[in-house]
């Protein structure tokens, strides 16, 4: 503990942001980070907790409180090695994940936790550019082949952990370019493409090798991997959408958001996109269903495509503003969450169901609306009920549905495996090992979880690299 009254001497301070008329009028990422002075001076907040809760909060179980120690210190370098120990990707867990290592760090007992994230974003830049990040080739072979399918977060976890205990790795992408919903899903503005294409970079110097616009299950064969590799990770994501059974749903401009997201990213990276299949806000009313963070990102993304409103519509009731600490604390609380992309001009209601969608010659007008509550029974369940009278209207013409993912894709890969799954349709799995039913056959990230963090999809990639390589090798040195 480098500063052992830090905590008291100094509030706490986080990155800035771009002015919002600024930042809406392109897609590049809009935080402003802190200067080092003030990096060093967050880090000394640290109390080095006897029991560091902010160790579980993290899925990746970074050790926060040495590399803190480490950056007030002054020494970067080795901050940078002891986060790396944990986290293969901390520019993208520093971009976008949600920090619930702040939601469990003890002074946020008092609303003013460590800046973990800005932190942690700070010491991953910085060995970026200082040039101390260089692949990590391994020295031996072990003549085994592993294939991992979906390079994702979780695929490129699991293949350069893989990699560097000296397995030949190969990993396989349908789309054209590698890096999953990193890529395809998040929006540039929260995390630019580059800072991935960088990594693989590495990972190919690594000796891995990238087979892109390959489909495992429709243009290979599950049988035929078996034949050529001794073991398949399957790292896909949880892509089949939650969608809504109401009148009006076949009108023409409604989309799933991850379809209208997705697009948005392919034309920044000039990938073609037919005339005919494109969806765009300019100019129209939007709304979004859905009140979590892919309906988040459909509202910046919608604003810089310059739509003339955007709402966002959330089922569940409005949060509240502050979580009750004796309560909660130091697990991952439920209040209210406003985002960047929601103070650059969205609105937002609560407690609001879709009864129908109405249109105009086929393209949606508008939506049908009503407001509920949320009851609870005899059985201690709350169950949504609509209040009398409350129906109302809302003009669309875009809507975008953002209520989350059910399971990954069951055609293809899957079906052809003849994995079994789990009650929810995930493939499944022990959270140990990560063995399907199938021999030689492994699971890691949403496939197997379901819809989650980008931090859960990288630990689930290291810990069934580590199963991987206990199975082939029958020990290993990579950590759990």
């Amino acid at each position: 503990m480098g500063k052992v009254t830090g905590f008291k001497e100094l509030e706490r301070q986080d990155r800035s942001y771009a002015p919002v008329g600024e930042r809406v009028k392109h897609y590049k990422e809009f935080v402003i980070p802190l200067p080092e002075p003030e990096i060093r001076s967050q880090s000394s907040r640290c109390m080095d907790c006897g029991i560091p809760y902010c160790h579980n909060g993290c899925p990746v179980n970074n050790l926060i409180p040495d590399w803190n120690d480490l950056v007030y210190e002054g020494n970067w370098r080795s901050a940078l090695d002891t986060l790396h120990s944990t986290n293969n990707f901390p520019e993208f867990t520093g971009r976008i994940c949600p920090a619930p290592c702040e939601a469990a760090c003890t002074l946020n007992i008092t609303d003013s936790p460590v800046t973990i994230k800005s932190i942690e974003c700070a010491i991953i830049d910085r060995g970026w550019e200082e040039g101390w990040i260089e692949p990590k080739i391994s020295l031996r072979k072990t003549g085994k082949n592993v294939a991992v399918v979906g390079s994702g977060p979780a695929g490129l976890a699991c293949s350069q952990q893989l990699a560097r205990v000296g397995h030949s790795v190969t990993l396989y992408e349908r789309n054209a370019r590698l890096g999953g919903l990193l890529r395809y899903g998040i929006p540039d503005f929260k995390m630019e493409k580059h800072l991935i294409d960088r990594r693989l970079s590495q990972m190919l110097a690594e000796g891995v090798t990238f087979k892109s616009n390959t489909e495992v299950g429709i243009t290979i064969s599950v049988e035929d991997m078996l034949n050529e590799y001794d073991a398949i990770v399957m790292t896909g994501g949880s892509e089949f959408p939650r969608d809504m059974d109401v009148p009006g749903r076949e009108l023409d401009g409604i989309h799933f958001a991850m379809q209208f997201l997705t697009q948005q990213n392919r034309r920044l990276a000039d990938e073609q996109i037919l005339a005919n299949q494109s969806i765009s806000a300019n100019g129209k009313n939007v709304v979004v269903i859905g009140g979590g963070d892919t309906g988040s990102d459909c509202v910046g993304t919608s604003i810089r495509q310059g739509a003339k409103s955007v709402t966002q519509l959330e089922v569940m009731p409005k949060p509240p503003k502050m979580e009750d600490k004796t309560l909660t604390w130091p697990n991952w609380p439920l209040k209210l969450r406003t985002s960047t992309s929601h103070l650059e001009g969205a609105d937002r209601d609560w407690s609001v169901a879709t009864k129908a969608f109405y249109g105009d010659g086929g393209t949606v007008k508008g939506l049908e609306l009503v407001r509920n509550e949320w009851e609870a029974g005899a059985d201690g369940k709350t169950s949504m009920v609509e209040i009398p009278n409350s129906k109302f209207k809302l003009d669309a013409d875009l809507v975008l549905l953002a209520m989350g993912f059910v399971h990954p894709k069951h055609t293809g890969m899957i079906e052809e495996s003849g994995v079994e799954l789990d009650d929810r349709g995930n493939v499944k799995a022990g959270i140990e090992d990560y063995k399907t039913s199938r021999k030689n056959i492994f699971v890691a990230g949403d496939m197997r979880r379901g819809q989650s963090l980008v931090v859960w999809a990288i630990s689930e990639g290291r810990k069934a690299a580590r199963s991987v390589d206990n199975y082939l090798m029958g020990s290993s040195t990579l950590p759990d």
